[in-house]
């Protein structure tokens, strides 16, 4: 035990050309269960605060560590929303971090498993995603030395409860981390609220915990964010959303017409029989997409309804002779994406329907200009004046009304970000199969470990 916590007081006083020293909480963190720190008697950990704060990956290397002071030939869990953010955002930054401190560490992809080694003592580390109510049904049955909750506020209290339940050997520990959310999220009012009665070791995060963020990027972070996205993501501060949805929005900033021909379109579409159905076309132009035109159809307004058909006219009318590259639909609207695909003109994808994480794509789009809006699109323009949270919610939501050209924009942006993805992971694979035959010495740029760590 005592080798582990002297490795992780090395590596954070680390001081080359790579690494910068670790703040007084991040070390905290990070040898929180060593004998000698006086946190050692807790039996659980909550970490919580503002984005890029250090959170993350000091927490993971602190849990592995941990695991290998106390228990050989165990099993752990490590959880997030997805198995592919966890792989995202935990194992793909810390694995060359663990190697450095002398793990030996194999990922068995199909298995969601890494099997580690450190010392003559090997652990197992089995992946799971806790994306709703149904995968609490994944961890039943186990026995851990320990969990570690990853952004744990975005995870149903079914999952993560049976996760916590699956803890039963002597000695083990409970980490959470996440950013914060409404004051009224059941984790907020039974573990944060009630972390002494828990026994467990409660740290606040800002930005300025993280010393390898430049006031540059800080700066950068906080333009982001406004209204309750800044309180939580910037401040660190559990704070109920109220008032418009995207309080930033501004005509004079984000109505403007493309200055030539959009090379790239597609149409996001928000379908509805006796709501409105909202269709919008986008097109990309300077590396920004515009809303072009719109289709919006009130049927209560109208005093009559539309069958699918006729919506399917409207569709092939917006698109006109421009080559659409897809058709973003609601997967509810099963018979209208079914007309789509028997007509055969058009690439029907069902979108996803996370409305919070919409609205954070959304805001992120509009701060950064990355989405504009035509003139013409005059209800889109008017709904964004009146979409607003709703107040009385236990969780983050807006009010369901005057949300549906919104909720064809969180499509659209969906897509788009998706299409920036898409692009990016196809340029990562050369560069990593290039990064695995060049020296590290010679090896010009920082690699993903280096820049989770911060790079001078």
């Amino acid at each position: 035990m005592r080798v582990l916590c002297a490795g992780m007081m090395r590596v954070s006083k680390r001081k080359n050309n790579t690494f910068e020293s670790f703040s007084e909480k991040q070390l905290r963190m990070l040898s929180w269960w060593c004998p000698s720190s006086p946190d050692r008697n807790f039996d659980a950990i909550i970490c919580d605060g503002a984005v890029r704060s250090g959170k993350t990956v000091c927490m993971s290397v602190s849990f592995v560590a941990w695991a290998f002071s106390a228990f050989d030939d165990t099993s752990f869990a490590l959880c997030g929303k997805t198995v592919t953010s966890l792989r995202r955002n935990i194992i793909t930054p810390i694995l060359p971090v663990l190697r450095r401190l002398g793990f030996d560490c194999r990922e068995k992809l199909s298995q969601h498993l890494v099997e580690i080694e450190y010392s003559g003592r090997r652990n197992r580390f089995y992946l799971f995603g806790g994306k709703d109510e149904g995968s609490a049904a994944l961890i039943q049955g186990m026995t851990l030395g320990g969990v570690l909750l990853d952004e744990v506020a975005l995870m149903p209290r079914s999952f993560v409860e049976q996760a916590l339940a699956r803890c039963s050997l002597d000695g083990s520990k409970l980490w959470f981390n996440c950013n914060p959310d409404t004051p009224l999220h059941w984790f907020y009012e039974e573990w944060i609220k009630k972390s002494g009665e828990k026994n467990c070791l409660y740290l606040h995060f800002t930005m300025d915990d993280n010393p390898s963020l430049t006031p540059a990027i800080k700066r950068r972070y906080e333009s982001l964010y406004s209204g309750a996205f800044y309180d939580r993501f910037v401040l660190g501060k559990w704070v109920a959303a109220q008032g418009l949805v995207y309080p930033f929005f501004s005509r004079s900033v984000h109505v403007a017409e493309p200055a030539g021909i959009p090379s790239r379109y597609f149409i996001s579409c928000d379908y509805g029989t006796v709501n409105p159905s909202s269709f919008g076309l986008w097109g990309e132009y300077g590396g920004r997409w515009y809303r072009l035109s719109e289709y919006y159809f009130d049927s209560r307004r109208e005093g009559e309804q539309r069958t699918d058909e006729e919506h399917y006219a409207s569709l092939e009318q917006l698109a006109g002779d421009l080559n659409i590259e897809a058709v973003i639909a609601d997967p509810s609207a099963a018979s209208f994406l079914e007309c789509i695909r028997r007509h055969g003109r058009f690439r029907a994808v069902p979108a996803k329907n996370d409305v919070i994480d919409g609205i954070r794509r959304v805001s992120d789009a509009l701060k950064e200009r990355r989405i504009l809006f035509s003139q013409s699109c005059t209800d889109c323009l008017r709904e964004f004046s009146l979409y607003r949270w709703d107040n009385t919610a236990a969780r983050d939501a807006p009010r369901k009304e005057y949300d549906h050209a919104m909720d064809d924009v969180q499509k659209a942006a969906e897509f788009i970000r998706d299409s920036v993805l898409s692009k990016m992971a196809a340029l990562r694979a050369p560069c990593d199969a290039a990064e695995k035959l060049i020296p590290a010495a010679v090896w010009p740029f920082p690699t993903y470990g280096e820049l989770m760590f911060g790079v001078k």
